[in-house]
C-alpha cells in the first residue's frame, strides 16, 4: 500500500511497543518513524511505515497486539522529515510572521483546517477532531483534523507554538508573593539545599495525618535522599512557601517516565491548610509544568484527602478510582487549568 501513519493508543505496560513494531514487521512493514505521546487514556505510539499491507488488515494486527482506537492513513515521504527540524523551521517563520499563526499550526500539526476564533470559547461537547488554542482573551485558533484526534501531548506543542507569536513577557521572578484568602502574604521560592533544616521544621510541625496524606505513611522525617531528589531540577521542580523566616508549605512537580506527564505532590502545614496556599502552589506547579513542555499534571492520593480532591477539581482535574479502592488518581491538563 506505500506508507502510511498509524497510530493507536496502549496501556502504559513494559513491552507494548515491541509487542506492535513486532505485529507490523509480521504484515511487511518497515517502521520509518516514531513518536509517543501522552493522552487522556493511556500512551498513543504513531508510527510512519512503509508496508504493503492494506490498512484493515494492519489494524487488525495491532488490535491483537494490544493496541486501542488504531487508525490507519495515507502518508507521504515529506512526512518523514525530522520532527525537531521541521518545528525549529516553522518557529523561524512565525517569528517573522506571526499573523500567520493559523497556518504554521495548521502545518505543525498536520491539520485539515485553521482558523481564527474571537468571543468566548465555543461551549460544546469534547470533539477530539477538533482543538481550540488559546492565543489572547476572547481570540484563539481552532484546527480540525477528521482522521487522526488531538492529543495531549499535541495541545502542549501547539500551545508552545502560539507562545512564540506573543510579545515577550515580563521575566517571572523566582521569587514572589501571593496573596492567601485570608488577605496575608506568603512568598514562594525555589527549593534547594538552604531550606533543609526548614524543610525538617515543617515536617516536625505537621501532624501524622497531613503527613499520611503526603507520603501515604506518617513519615516523622523526610530522609536525606528524598530531599535531595526534590532539590534536583533535573528531576523535578519544587517550591517551598515561607512565611516569617519559616517554610509553611512545599510542593513538588516530579518528572516521570510517562512521555508529556508530571506528577504533583504537597504538603501544607495544618494551621495554613482551607487558605488557599494549596491552590496558589498547585498553580504555580501547573503553570511550571506547561512552560517545560509537559501536556499533563497527575496526582495520586489517598481516597479520605478530601482537601486535595477539592482543589484539583477546582483547578478542572478529573478524578477516577485506581486498583487499589483506598487511592484515588487526579489527572489535569495543564491547558485545562480553571481561572480564578
Amino acid at each position: 500500500m506505500g506508507i502510511l501513519r498509524i497510530r493507536t493508543t496502549v496501556d502504559e505496560r513494559p513491552g507494548r511497543l515491541a509487542s506492535l513494531a513486532a505485529a507490523l514487521a509480521s504484515r511487511g512493514g518497515n517502521i520509518l518513524g516514531l513518536s509517543v505521546q501522552s493522552d487522556a487514556d493511556g500512551t498513543v505510539d504513531e508510527f510512519v511505515a512503509d508496508i504493503p499491507a492494506a490498512p484493515a488488515t494492519v489494524r487488525e494486527a495491532l488490535e491483537a497486539a494490544g493496541g486501542r482506537r488504531v487508525r490507519v492513513v495515507p502518508a507521504t515521504a515529506h512526512e518523514l522529515t525530522d520532527e525537531p527540524t521541521r518545528a525549529l523551521l516553522l518557529a523561524s517563520r512565525l517569528r517573522a510572521a506571526p499573523w500567520r499563526l493559523p497556518e504554521l499550526l495548521a502545518e505543525l500539526l498536520r491539520a485539515d483546517d485553521a482558523r481564527w476564533i474571537y468571543g468566548d470559547p465555543v461551549s460544546d461537547l469534547p470533539d477530539p477532531t477538533r482543538l481550540v488554542v488559546p492565543v489572547a482573551p476572547r481570540r484563539a485558533v481552532r484546527l480540525r483534523r477528521a482522521e487522526l484526534p488531538f492529543t495531549l501531548t499535541e495541545a502542549a506543542r501547539a500551545g508552545a507554538f502560539a507562545r512564540l507569536a506573543q510579545p515577550a513577557a515580563e521575566p517571572d521572578p523566582a521569587d514572589r508573593a501571593v496573596t492567601l484568602s485570608d488577605g496575608v502574604q506568603v512568598a514562594l521560592h525555589p527549593l534547594t539545599a538552604i531550606y533543609r533544616e526548614a524543610v525538617r521544621d515543617l515536617h516536625d510541625r505537621c501532624s501524622p495525618e497531613s503527613r499520611r496524606f503526603r507520603y501515604f505513611t506518617s513519615m516523622p522525617a523526610l530522609p536525606p535522599r528524598v530531599f535531595e531528589r526534590l532539590c534536583d531540577r533535573n528531576r523535578g521542580h519544587s517550591l517551598v512557601a515561607g512565611y516569617d523566616g519559616q517554610v509553611v508549605g512545599m510542593a513538588n512537580l516530579l518528572f516521570t517516565a510517562d512521555p508529556g506527564t508530571a506528577e504533583l505532590a504537597f504538603l501544607v502545614e495544618d494551621r495554613w491548610q482551607g487558605r488557599g496556599l494549596g491552590t496558589a502552589m498547585a498553580r504555580a506547579l501547573v503553570r511550571a509544568a506547561r512552560d517545560l513542555g509537559y501536556a499533563e499534571v497527575r496526582a495520586t492520593m489517598l481516597a479520605d484527602n478530601v482537601r486535595m480532591r477539592r482543589l484539583l477539581i477546582s483547578l478542572g482535574a478529573t478524578l477516577a478510582h485506581t486498583e487499589d479502592p483506598g487511592v484515588m488518581e487526579a489527572r489535569l491538563p495543564v491547558g485545562a487549568m480553571a481561572s480564578a
